[in-house]
């Protein structure tokens, strides 16, 4: 079976999508689409913004997930049999499976974006990347932290867990993670402690968005973050839409589960490729590409 992957903030860089829209009309429309229904030219940040412009978050989230639907909607070579998303990139899988159109799914994009960003502002907050160290491990120490929000966010591959909370509870984390013999323990230049209680705000808001947006039978099973597990269940995907932000990503238990439902082929919608370093890391006999 063939997987849609889509991934998350952190793959856009500065001319995103420019080819494709040069190169195909379905791409060119749906950009045009995009800078429509933002009320502002997102088109022209993606394809000669400087990085500073696409870092933030009300820029990067949109940029990515348009990069990717479009990627994905713009060839008719292949048609996924499952898809999953990376944090943002649900959204986009969202789009590929047909239970959410592209208008509605941009619009709750940028709200989340916003709402995030809001929330940002009320928790100072952080992540980090912690290398080669178990996962128990990991959990153990941020449950140890009790006087901090510290908390597991992003499980990518076996030995790179990323860790999500305020300020003071990564530098706390990060040092106790080093001397529990992590290899590296890395602060991410990111806004926020995205999949974290610090969320909390965001989830809120975005909860309401979802709810107030139609949603469709999907055509194909989305695995999604908060329980690695596939739905076709309009209520199950609208409510783990809504817990994601601040739930953690499990993407080692989601692909893995993809490959034992028969998941073989897969396929990065989107920028960069780093979904597909994950996968081969979590399933080294599964095959990748780049749509």
């Amino acid at each position: 079976m063939i997987a849609f992957v889509f991934p998350g903030q952190g793959a856009q860089f500065t001319g995103m999508g420019k080819e494709l829209y040069n190169a195909n009309p379905i791409a060119k429309s749906l950009f045009d689409k995009a800078n429509n229904i933002l009320g502002f030219n997102i088109t022209e940040i993606m394809f000669s913004g400087s990085a500073e412009e696409l870092k933030q978050t009300k820029v990067t989230q949109p940029a990515v997930f348009i990069h990717s639907v479009v990627t994905a909607l713009a060839q008719d070579s292949i048609q996924p049999q499952m898809v999953a998303g990376h944090s943002l990139g649900e959204f986009s899988a969202l789009v590929a499976n047909q239970t959410l159109s592209f208008e509605d799914a941009l619009k709750l994009v940028y709200k989340r974006a916003m709402a995030m960003q809001r929330a940002c502002k009320i928790n100072p907050s952080s992540m980090a990347a912690i290398l080669v160290l178990d996962d128990t491990k990991v959990e153990e120490v941020c449950a140890s932290i009790t006087e901090e929000i510290v908390v597991a966010a992003n499980y990518n591959c076996p030995g790179q867990l990323v860790i999500s909370g305020s300020l003071k509870g990564i530098d706390i984390a990060c040092e106790k993670l080093k001397a529990a013999g992590a290899k590296r323990a890395m602060p991410l230049q990111v806004g926020g402690a995205f999949h974290s209680p610090l969320m909390e705000p965001a989830r809120e808001e975005l909860a309401a968005a979802i709810q107030a947006t139609a949603f469709s039978t999907p055509v194909c099973p989305i695995y999604q973050n908060v329980t690695a597990l596939s739905s076709t269940d309009v209520t199950v995907i609208k409510k783990n839409l809504v817990d994601q932000l601040t739930a953690p990503v499990r993407w080692t238990q989601l692909v893995q589960n993809m490959v034992k439902d028969g998941g073989q082929k897969f396929a990065e919608c989107g920028p960069g490729k780093v979904l597909q370093g994950l996968v081969k890391k979590i399933a080294p006999q599964a095959e990748v590409l780049s749509l």
